[in-house]
């Protein structure tokens, strides 16, 4: 957690045990209500570094590593076809545990990515939690494998390479982490130099470990099987969203390039808790937290006050 000194001065660091195989480590900072941000691929909670200055004043912030990235936990199943260690409902329920473990009863939430879908399960699975919510890029996961065409795939090789049974993945990057984190990063921004290099050296870091590339590709393997079955089922059931829900995704990205975002949503919600007015595109690509940063802090104190 070194890193979070550099980019998240006089904050709190934590790790916190919550269960006999999960520790979860990141920063607390700020005061006022709390707010929980839950980074993505292949990134660790310093994604929100950029963010954090201007929320910490108005919100509590709690900023973890999600299971199986950061200095978190990173457990391992010994069947290499189950994949329910990273089920979004698992990740989502280590959250809900370290807000517990806080004191929080219910909180606001903003997802970017792969945190963005253990959000949308948590506001699911625990509807009472969630105060209000705010996805960055992503749409419903069900949505985007279901609709997948040749320009998706192209777009997002990765959802089908990590996908693949290990340790084919795993050898693949462990051979060529740099290229790797090139690949994932620097071409996932356009080009664009939108991170801090202590921010980067620590994403980049993760494909250089084989425990961490193991458990993100099992974060991938779960959403390919067990969270679209989870969806399913959740679907047939009419479990739906009932927390106010604000949706942005990034102009030059997959999410605007392939799919209508809200309708997607929509889809997933209780009738009239999507912000439709509120819930557009920002001039951004993936990495919007980033990448334009402004627009995360302008979005969470209008959205969530």
């Amino acid at each position: 957690m070194s890193q979070s000194f550099s980019l998240y001065p006089n904050s709190t660091p934590f790790r916190i045990s919550i269960s006999n195989i999960i520790t979860i480590a990141g920063v607390r900072h700020g005061t006022g209500p709390p707010l929980l941000l839950l980074h993505g691929f292949p990134q660790t909670h310093l994604i929100w570094h950029k963010v954090a200055p201007a929320l910490l004043q108005h919100f509590t912030l709690i900023i973890p590593d999600l299971r199986g990235y950061g200095t978190s936990s990173k457990p391992t199943s010994p069947d290499p076809d189950d994949h329910t260690l990273y089920t979004k409902s698992a990740m989502a329920h280590d959250c809900v545990s370290l807000m517990d473990h806080f004191g929080f009863s219910d909180y606001y939430i903003c997802g970017h990515d792969r945190g963005g879908r253990i959000a949308h399960q948590l506001c699911i699975d625990y509807p009472e939690k969630v105060k209000k919510c705010i996805l960055l890029d992503i749409c419903p996961t069900k949505a985007m494998f279901g609709a997948t065409s040749h320009k998706f795939a192209q777009l997002y090789w990765h959802w089908y390479f990590l996908t693949q049974p290990a340790p084919f993945p795993e050898n693949v990057i462990t051979a060529a982490p740099a290229a790797f984190s090139q690949k994932c990063l620097v071409r996932g921004s356009g080009g664009r130099l939108i991170y801090d290099d202590v921010a980067f050296s620590d994403y980049a870091r993760q494909f250089e470990d084989r425990e961490t590339v193991h458990t993100m590709c099992e974060d991938y393997r779960a959403s390919a099987k067990e969270d679209i079955e989870q969806q399913t089922k959740d679907e047939e059931a009419g479990r739906k969203i009932n927390c106010p829900l604000r949706v942005l995704w990034g102009k030059e990205g997959v999410v605007e390039l392939l799919f209508d975002a809200k309708q997607e949503w929509r889809k997933v919600c209780e009738e009239g808790v999507l912000d439709e007015e509120g819930s557009f595109a920002v001039e951004s690509g993936h990495f919007i937290p980033e990448e334009r940063p402004e627009d995360v802090v302008r979005h969470c104190l209008e959205f969530f006050q």
